[in-house]
C-alpha cells in the first residue's frame, strides 16, 4: 500500500459494534451512528447489522445516510439537525428524514408546517441546552457560556409543545456515564415536566461507552431507569465510540536531518489528516515508540505542509529513523478523514480496511483530481 492511508480494521470495529449492540438490547436504547464522528460508508454493511440508523448534521450527512446506509437496513431511521436549515435544503431533508431536530423554537416555527406537510409521518424534536456540561475541552463543549447550540430553559418556548415528538441534547465529549448522570439532573429538573406526551428523548453523543473503562453497567442503568420513569424511548447518538480503536494512519519517512533536535519529515500532516490532534488538542500514540527520551533515539515527527505547527510531537524509538521506515499512528479512524483537508495541495490518505480474513482492502485512493475538485 502507498503512504499515507487510514487502516479500518474490520474485526476491532465489529468488536466496538457488539458492545453497542449489548447496550441497546441490555437497556432497550436505540443507538444511532452519528456521521460526524464515523463516516466510512464502504463499512455501513456490518454497521447497519448493529446500529438502528444514522444521525447528519445537515443535507448531504442525511443523504448519505439514507442513500449508503439504509439500502443495507430498510427500517434504518435517519435523524438530522442542524443549527439552522436552509431554505433551499429543507424540502429535501424533511423527504429523507425519519426525525427532524431543531436548534431553536424560531427555527421549528419557521418550518414545522412545511416538513410536516411534505412527510406527514416524520418525527419533530427540539434540541435542548441543558447548560451542564464536564466537557474538557470549551471547543467541544456544546453547553458553554454563549453557546449556539440548542435552547436553553430561559429560551424556551411552550408553544412548540403541540409540535414536537422528542427533546434532544448533546453535552458530553468523550466522557463516562457518570457526566451524563451529572447532565441528566439539571435536565430533568427544567424539562421534566414536558415529557408527558414525548415519544422519546435523545441523549446525544460524547459517550465513550467503547473504551475499556467504560462504565457499561451504570449507563444501561441510567437508560433504563429513565425509560421506565418517564415511559419514553432513549435515543444515543455516538460517532467517536463507533470508531474507537479500530485502526491507525500509516505514514512514510521521507527525510530526517538536525536542528538542536531530531525532526523526521513525513508524507502525511497533523493540520490536514489528523486535525483533531492539533484541535483538541491530544497526542497520538505511535506504535513502537515512547515518549521523548525514554527511549535511545528522539524525534519530531512534523508533517510535510509548510505551516510551521505542523507537528505531531516529540517521540523516541529504539532505533534511530531513516528514510523509507514506516511511522504508524494509532487511533486515526474518527474524527480524522470526515474532517482531513488537502491544504497545501497534499494528497489525501487513501482508505483501506483490513478484512478479518487479514486481506487489506484498498477502498479509495486519493489523488489530483480530488484536490482539483475542491476549488475552481
Amino acid at each position: 500500500m502507498k503512504t499515507p492511508y487510514y487502516l479500518c480494521e474490520e474485526a476491532l470495529l465489529e468488536n466496538n459494534l457488539m458492545v453497542l449492540e449489548d447496550v441497546q438490547k441490555r437497556s432497550g436504547a436505540k443507538i444511532i451512528l452519528a456521521l460526524k464522528g464515523f463516516a466510512m460508508w464502504s463499512t455501513f454493511d456490518l454497521v447497519s447489522k448493529y446500529l438502528k440508523g444514522c444521525t447528519a448534521s445537515g443535507l448531504y450527512e442525511a443523504r448519505l445516510a439514507r442513500e449508503e446506509f439504509a439500502k443495507f437496513n430498510a427500517d434504518a431511521e435517519v435523524h438530522t439537525y442542524s443549527p439552522a436549515f436552509k431554505d433551499d435544503e429543507i424540502e429535501e431533508i424533511a423527504k429523507i428524514s425519519n426525525h427532524i431536530v431543531f436548534n431553536s423554537p424560531n427555527q421549528l416555527k419557521r418550518f414545522v408546517a412545511k416538513v410536516k406537510e411534505i412527510n406527514p409521518d416524520i418525527h419533530v424534536s427540539l434540541r435542548i441546552n441543558p447548560e451542564v456540561s464536564s466537557s474538557p475541552v470549551d471547543m467541544y463543549n456544546p453547553c458553554s457560556l454563549y453557546s449556539r447550540l440548542g435552547t436553553t430553559f430561559a429560551n424556551f418556548d411552550e408553544a412548540v409543545l403541540e409540535h414536537v415528538n422528542g427533546l434532544n441534547f448533546h453535552a458530553l465529549c468523550e466522557q463516562d456515564a457518570d457526566a451524563l448522570e451529572e447532565v441528566l439532573v439539571a435536565f430533568e429538573k427544567n424539562f421534566s415536566k414536558y415529557f408527558k406526551n414525548l415519544k422519546y428523548v435523545n441523549f446525544g453523543g460524547g459517550h465513550h461507552i467503547t473504551r475499556k473503562d467504560y462504565d457499561v453497567e451504570k449507563l444501561i442503568r441510567i437508560v433504563k431507569e429513565f425509560r421506565e420513569k418517564y415511559h419514553v424511548d432513549v435515543y444515543l447518538e455516538p460517532g467517536e465510540a463507533v470508531g474507537w480503536q479500530t485502526g491507525c494512519l500509516v505514514s512514510t519517512v521521507l527525510d530526517t536531518f538536525k536542528n538542536g533536535v531530531n525532526v523526521a519529515i513525513l508524507d502525511t500532516s497533523a493540520e490536514a489528516h489528523m486535525p483533531d490532534t492539533l484541535a483538541m488538542p491530544y497526542r497520538a500514540m505511535v506504535r513502537g515508540s515512547a515518549e521523548a527520551g525514554e527511549k535511545e533515539f528522539t524525534y519530531r515527527l512534523g508533517g510535510n505542509t509548510c505551516l510551521a505547527g505542523d507537528v505531531m510531537g516529540d517521540y523516541s524509538f529504539d532505533k534511530p529513523l531513516e528514510v523509507g521506515d514506516e511511522v504508524v499512528f494509532e487511533d486515526q479512524i474518527h474524527y480524522t478523514f470526515v474532517k482531513n483537508t488537502t491544504f497545501n495541495g497534499i494528497k489525501l490518505p487513501s482508505l483501506v480496511i483490513k478484512r478479518k480474513d487479514g486481506e487489506l482492502d484498498l477502498i479509495k485512493e486519493f489523488g489530483y483530481e480530488d484536490y482539483r475538485g475542491r476549488l475552481s
